[in-house]
């Protein structure tokens, strides 16, 4: 069965409190690419170390360049969950 992503985006992502965060990632890439941290097709992506869910910030301290297979996934166990 494909994907609904009109459904997806209804459900999900035109929230208002995930229209937030996806505004903080992009002023985050913003605010890296301003300093060199990241240029446009690189690969890389902006890694939150303490994600913004959890109470994280923008702040520089709080904002590193990594691969984007680092950053987009978890260690995971046996069972496929999360570690």
């Amino acid at each position: 069965m494909a994907r609904d992503y009109k459904r997806e985006y209804a459900n999900y992502h035109s929230r208002p409190e995930q229209k937030k965060k996806r505004a903080a990632r992009n002023a985050a890439r913003r605010q890296a690419e301003k300093k060199g941290q990241v240029r446009k097709g690189d690969g890389k992506d902006v890694h939150h170390v303490r994600p913004l869910a959890k109470g994280g910030s923008n702040n520089s301290s709080n904002l590193r360049a990594v691969k984007r297979s680092a950053n987009r996934s978890f260690a995971r166990n046996k069972k496929a969950g999360m570690k």
